[in-house]
C-alpha cells in the first residue's frame, strides 16, 4: 500500500482533476505531488498466486522512473514471489475465478469499494474457457459489464484489458481455440467500449507466449511466463500512466541490415463500420536490426482508432508503424507483429506494405 511505498514518491507537482496522474520519469510528464496512481491487479489465479509478474511488473516500472504508483486489492501476496527486490504485493486475484462468474454474482463492486482503483489490470477468462461451454457473447458480456461496474465505482478509471496467455491443449482440449476467439475479439470489443474518460487499453501477452514452454502444467506461468507477461503489460501499463519511459538500458550495438524486409497485411475480425488488422514485419537481412517501421495507405477511407505492439500513426490515407523500443530488434529471419482496430464505412480493401529496417 501507499504507506510503505512514501518515499518512492517524486516531488514534483501536477494539478489533478479527473484524470490519472502522470507519473513519468523527469523526460516524460511532471510527477503529482499527491496521492499516488492507484492501480489494481484483477484476475484469477494467474494473478493471486503466486502471480509474480505483478512483483515483475512493479519493479520495472520503478526502474524506468514511475515510482508514484500504488498497487492496491484486499488480496496480499506477501512479498512470495521472493524476486530478490520489494515489491509492492497487493493485488485483486483470486483462484478459480472467472469473468461470468465474477459478474454473475457481482463480485467486483465490493472490491472496487476497498481498492479505490485509478487504473484496472484485467487479465480474466481463463476459468472461462474449461469445457467450452460458455459462448464468446457471454464472456465479452461479462467483461462489458464488469467495465460498467468500474466506471459507477470511478467515471475516470483508466482499464488495461489483457490478450490473456494461452493455455496448453494438453491441459485442455478445447482451450487453445477458445482462447484465440476471446484473444482476438478483445481489441474490437474494447474499441466499441472505450470513451475518452475512461479509456480501455489492450495488452497483448498472447503473441510471444508458449502455452507449453512458459508454463508449469499449461496453465500457470512459470519464471520466464511471468516475465514475458511483465514485458507485455508494460508498453500498455506505460502509456496509461502518461507516456513513454526513458530506456533502463542502452541498446546493444548492431550491424546495419545488409538487405531487405518482408511485411504482410491480414484482416484478423470485421463488423459492421469496423475491423481489426495485423501486419507483420520479418527481417530477411543477414544482419540483426534495431528498429523497423512499416507504411502503408488506405484506399477507401479507412481509419485506424487504435494500434497495439506498435507506435502507429495516420497522416490522410497514410499509416505509418514504428516498432515498440521491446520489439524492435529482431536476429536475421525473425518477425515482429503489431495489431490494430479501424473504421470503415464501406469496402475494405487489404493494401499493400512496406517496410524499412534500421
Amino acid at each position: 500500500m501507499v504507506s510503505r511505498f512514501r518515499t518512492l514518491v517524486l516531488a514534483a507537482a501536477l494539478g489533478v482533476a479527473t484524470v490519472v496522474p502522470a507519473v513519468v520519469a523527469s523526460s516524460g510528464p511532471a510527477q503529482s505531488a499527491d496521492a499516488p496512481v492507484r492501480v489494481m491487479p484483477l484476475g484469477d489465479s494467474i494473478t493471486a498466486g503466486p502471480g509474480c509478474w505483478r512483483a515483475k511488473l512493479w519493479n520495472r516500472l520503478q526502474t524506468a522512473g514511475y515510482t508514484n504508483v500504488d498497487f492496491v486489492g484486499t488480496q496480499s501476496d506477501g512479498g512470495g514471489c521472493n524476486p530478490g527486490y520489494a515489491y509492492d504485493s497487493d493485488h485483486e486475484g483470486h483462484g478459480g475465478f472467472s469473468a461470468t462468474g465474477i459478474a454473475a454474482n457481482n463480485q467486483l463492486p465490493p472490491w472496487l469499494a476497498a481498492a479505490r482503483p485509478d487504473v484496472v489490470l484485467m487479465h480474466l477468462g481463463t476459468n472461462d474457457m474449461w469445457g467450452g461451454y460458455i459462448p464468446l457473447a457471454d464472456k465479452l458480456t461479462a467483461f462489458t459489464k464488469l467495465v460498467g461496474q468500474m466506471r459507477a465505482a470511478n467515471p475516470a478509471v483508466k482499464v488495461v484489458v489483457a490478450q490473456i496467455i494461452p493455455i496448453s491443449a494438453a491441459a485442455c482440449s478445447t482451450c487453445p481455440a477458445d482462447v484465440r476467439a476471446l484473444n482476438d475479439a478483445i481489441p474490437g470489443w474494447a474499441a466499441g467500449l472505450s470513451t475518452s474518460q475512461s479509456p480501455i487499453t489492450v495488452a497483448d501477452l498472447w503473441t510471444g507466449y508458449d502455452a507449453v514452454a512458459d508454463n508449469t502444467d499449461g496453465i500457470h506461468p512459470n519464471d520466464t511466463g511471468f516475465r514475458k507477461m511483465a514485458d507485455a503489460w508494460f508498453p500498455a501499463v506505460a502509456r496509461v500512466l502518461g507516456g513513454t519511459p526513458p530506456p533502463t538500458t542502452t541498446p546493444p550495438t548492431t550491424t546495419p541490415p545488409t538487405g531487405t524486409c518482408a511485411a504482410t497485411y491480414t484482416v484478423t475480425g470485421q463488423w459492421a463500420g469496423g475491423f481489426q488488422g495485423e501486419v507483420t514485419v520479418r527481417n530477411t537481412s543477414s544482419a540483426t536490426t534495431a528498429g523497423w517501421t512499416a507504411t502503408f495507405a488506405f484506399s477507401a477511407g479507412q481509419r485506424i482508432s487504435q494500434a497495439w505492439n506498435a507506435t502507429v500513426t495516420q497522416t490522410g490515407s497514410t499509416v505509418t508503424a514504428r516498432d515498440a523500443s521491446w520489439n524492435g530488434r529482431l536476429a536475421p529471419g525473425a518477425s515482429a507483429s503489431f495489431g490494430f482496430t479501424a473504421t470503415a464505412t464501406g469496402s475494405n480493401p487489404s493494401p499493400a506494405v512496406t517496410c524499412a529496417l534500421s
